[in-house]
């Protein structure tokens, strides 16, 4: 049996990278829900109020079913950067859930990457057979989400002593292995902002980024137990990484 050529095996990394945005949806609804009902044992309210909490979920599960099953895939994926921004935004100016700032910035920074994720989808990456030309002008802002998202990376690295911890606990090197990861993100942030090597960029993310998920995200005993991070809150968090990775499969085989 033949070896699956190059173009085959970027076309599948392409397509795993699609299908796991597409879904994206569908998790974060569910661990929403498992957050807020962890929260219902202590009293504490959900981020949006209840009346608006499910239309949100409501329009989040629509836009991924149609997203999943490939029907009008493009607008629904611009559909669900609209969602998602917008119930971004809702839980913001809502503060109905005290945060602190360093994981304000996690949270925020996660969720606008997510949002550039969807308007690559939508500018049409990713689409095995491709009908109509792609919009490089949605591809391009997506991008800039990516890069700033990045460069809250680079924040948190230098600024937040709970990740920097998290970071030096689990990853060998240290202080070393820390400065060489922020100098890394920075000149990716550079490249996604800038437009230039975006496709080599995202390479070098599809090999960092499931590392950092595995061992400091995937640490959920560090988050939950010393940072106090919600059990939900951090599966989230994973999700919100995953469907980052997905984003950056797809500029990496089809940027």
């Amino acid at each position: 049996m033949a070896a699956p050529s190059r173009r085959e095996v970027l076309r599948l990394l392409s397509q795993l990278g699609a299908f796991i945005l597409t879904r994206f949806g569908f998790w974060n609804c569910f661990s929403m829900l498992m957050l807020f009902a962890e929260r219902a044992d202590v009293k504490r309210k959900p981020d949006i109020q209840v009346p608006y909490l499910y239309i949100d979920m409501g329009a989040a599960v629509l836009c991924a079913s149609f997203m999943s099953f490939g029907v009008k895939r493009r607008w629904f994926a611009l559909f669900a950067a609209v969602q998602l921004a917008f119930s971004t935004y809702m839980s913001y100016v809502g503060g109905h859930v005290h945060y602190g700032d360093w994981l304000k910035v996690r949270m925020y920074s996660r969720a606008m990457a997510v949002i550039g994720g969807f308007l690559v989808l939508a500018s049409g990456a990713g689409e095995v057979y491709r009908q109509k030309p792609r919009t490089r002008s949605l591809q391009s802002t997506g991008q800039v989400f990516l890069g700033i998202y990045l460069i809250c990376l680079v924040y948190s690295l230098q600024h937040s002593q709970e990740d920097r911890l998290a970071y030096l606990d689990h990853i060998p090197g240290g202080e070393v292995t820390v400065q060489l990861l922020v100098v890394v993100f920075g000149v990716l942030a550079l490249s996604f902002l800038s437009g230039y090597y975006v496709q080599l960029a995202s390479q070098i993310l599809a090999i960092i980024l499931p590392l950092v998920i595995l061992f400091i995200d995937g640490n959920v005993g560090h988050w939950h137990r010393t940072r106090r991070v919600e059990f939900w809150n951090q599966m989230k968090l994973i999700g919100q990484n995953v469907a980052i990775f997905g984003t950056v499969l797809i500029l990496a085989t089809d940027g």
